[in-house]
């Protein structure tokens, strides 16, 4: 068996950890850039589809029911919205395409706050990210506090 000297050990491991950085600098350098680099409201610009599901209370002070939904929003670009709904309740039932406007805020993060108001005194608040470079959006219901609702929105057009 042939003894290796301690100086051919070491040159040979500064040759493999040279190898390995180099390799690893030139998959870094191939390596795809991000597309996103930080959100405004002019990212969410367009129309979308939402599928909504959850609970929330079927009148003022009223029993909590499960509530399942569909919406067609379009966002201006600019902080405004307008949708058109199909949100059905279990003891509450449908009224079918209830129209709707809003405000909402978009974050640098992609992070985003939506308001509805749904009547004198009573406003939806959403909170969403933006995701899959901004043609999806997750959210949930912030306010009012017994509105337990997510939804998951595609982007309809494109940008």
């Amino acid at each position: 068996m042939r003894k290796i000297s301690r100086g051919t050990l070491v040159i040979g491991v500064a040759l493999v950890v040279a190898l390995v950085g180099t390799v690893g600098v030139g998959a870094q350098q191939n390596a795809k850039p991000k597309k996103n680099v930080g959100c405004s409201d002019a990212t969410i610009k367009g129309a979308w589809g939402i599928q909504i599901s959850g609970t929330q209370p079927s009148a003022p002070n009223g029993p909590i029911e499960s509530v399942i939904g569909i919406i067609i929003r379009h966002y201006d670009g600019h902080g405004q919205f307008t949708q058109v709904d199909n949100v059905k309740g279990l003891i509450t039932g449908i009224v079918p395409d209830r129209r709707g406007f809003g405000t909402y805020q978009v974050n640098e993060d992609c992070s985003v706050v939506a308001q509805l108001p749904l009547g004198p005194g009573i406003v939806l608040e959403e909170r969403q990210v933006i995701v899959d470079d901004g043609n999806e959006i997750r959210s949930m219901a912030s306010l009012p506090l017994p509105v337990m609702v997510t939804g998951v929105y595609k982007r309809i057009d494109g940008r």
